[in-house]
């Protein structure tokens, strides 16, 4: 779009003016009109053409015209709110109705780089269950299972000893329709009834559960692998049955919605977010709440010293429903994400086609994440769980042997196999790519601490 007869001003001077000294709006542009004192404030004569260009805002969603009926209706909403509408929103959210992993989506993870991470993760929790005497039955719970490739892998190597074999059986936790039907096929080789239908005329998605009248488990489809063992879906943590667990969330807290609050001379305020009508690139900005809201009163530590912090609750019930769980029935559980100590408080970012993106650009389009506050999960469930970790994954990995692992399968690869267990390989330990910036973070129950201090839990220890 390009304006007529205004010149020497930068778009920030220019968006100042439109603002607050330019009431004459309509359709989301400005109307611009020569007036005195206009022409003498910037010097412009009356009668002669200039020229500047405006940038277009982006581009408008579905989900954004949700958005802005939903804050024009209430105010502006908290980051947590907006990240949980732009994520899953039954209609339009950005995890609900795509495959979003892959060379084709927006984000690759480690399990899709090589089978050699699922292994792993396998082989760790065999080895911490049979330390504990091999309980039955076991549950291995993954939560955000993605295309369920980790637990296809994860599989693949509890079915080859009959001990596990017989007793596990596999609990996904998993909101989304789309991707649970990409699990199913992907660990069962079927896809069943169960779908999201959205008929021509209803705004109203129906999703048609599959349950079982007989049974008290609250999944909404059930399944057997190709690996023969039974698979179940939740929509939440709760509905899973109770029982001795492997709990495994990869790249699954770093999608929780987070709260950012800001240092200010008045104390805490957080950061909201507003509609934007005016000259701007988008049609969402940022703005700081006028005073303490509920959430910057109740999570900033009074002692933080921070001067951006960001804190998500949802991943502190989470981690605490799964302290709980341990404690009263045994297991373990492994966390893997991005993270940080708590040193960092800005973080929550967007990416779409491998690349970062404006978090409040075209939202429902792009993956919004924020980078997991390791302390806080470990702070929340102190006296509750021990708390391994985090370690980077590259350290995990080494001491999990994963280069023995390699070296094993370069001897029957074929050459150009042989290249690409070598690039997986260096993707997933390598310091400068996934090996420092993913964090492992181990939990189990409080009473395995004897049996911790005597044989300490596999990865978190270079090996002997």
């Amino acid at each position: 779009m390009t304006v007529n007869f205004l010149t020497r001003i930068s778009p920030a001077g220019l968006s100042h003016t439109l603002k607050n000294s330019w009431p004459i709006k309509f359709q989301g542009l400005w109307a611009l009109g020569f007036t005195a004192r206009f022409s003498t404030e910037f010097g412009l004569h009356p009668r002669r053409n200039y020229s500047f260009h405006v940038q277009e805002k982006s581009r408008e969603t579905k989900l954004l015209h949700h958005l802005r009926a939903r804050i024009s209706a209430t105010g502006p909403v908290t980051v947590a709110e907006y990240m949980k509408e732009v994520l899953t929103n039954p209609m339009s959210g950005y995890y609900m109705h795509r495959d979003v992993i892959g060379s084709s989506g927006d984000v690759i993870t480690s399990p899709e780089i090589s089978h050699t991470f699922g292994e792993l993760i396998a082989k760790w929790f065999l080895n911490e269950w049979t330390k504990v005497g091999k309980p039955k039955p076991l549950y291995v719970v993954e939560l955000g299972p993605g295309r369920g490739t980790l637990s296809d892998d994860m599989l693949r190597v509890f079915s080859q000893f009959s001990d596990s074999r017989e007793v596990v059986s596999l609990h996904l936790v998993e909101v989304s329709p789309h991707l649970s039907q990409l699990q199913e096929l992907k660990l069962c080789g079927t896809v069943s009834v169960v779908k999201d239908v959205l008929e021509a005329e209803d705004r109203h998605r129906h999703l048609h559960l599959h349950t079982s009248p007989e049974s008290e488990e609250n999944f909404y489809k059930h399944n057997i692998t190709k690996h023969g063992v039974p698979v179940s879906w939740y929509r939440h943590l709760e509905d899973v049955p109770h029982g001795f667990s492997c709990f495994i969330a990869h790249e699954f807290f770093d999608a929780l919605p987070v709260h950012k609050f800001q240092k200010t001379h008045e104390g805490w305020r957080e950061i909201l977010i507003d509609i934007d009508d005016n000259v701007g690139p988008h049609h969402l900005r940022y703005v700081l709440s006028r005073g303490p809201t509920p959430a910057s009163k109740f999570f900033v530590d009074p002692k933080e010293t921070r001067s951006s912090v960001e804190v998500s609750p949802e991943s502190g019930v989470l981690v605490q429903d799964i302290a709980i769980r341990l404690e009263q029935e045994g297991g373990c559980g492994l966390v893997v994400d991005y993270g940080h100590d708590g040193s960092k408080g800005d973080t929550f970012r967007a990416f779409r086609r491998h690349a970062l993106h404006d978090p409040l650009c075209e939202p429902g389009t792009a993956d919004l994440t924020a980078d997991v506050d390791f302390s806080y999960l470990k702070k929340l469930v102190q006296g509750r769980a021990l708390t391994y970790g985090p370690i980077p994954q590259g350290m995990f990995l080494e001491n999990m042997s994963i280069k023995a692992r390699l070296e094993k399968l370069l001897k029957s690869a074929t050459p150009e196999l042989q290249k690409q267990l070598k690039s997986g390989y260096e993707m997933l330990v390598s310091s400068d790519k996934m090996g420092d910036r993913l964090k492992f973070l181990a939990l189990f129950p409080t009473d395995m601490q004897e049996v911790l201090t005597k044989t300490p839990p596999a990865g978190f220890v270079a090996p002997p």
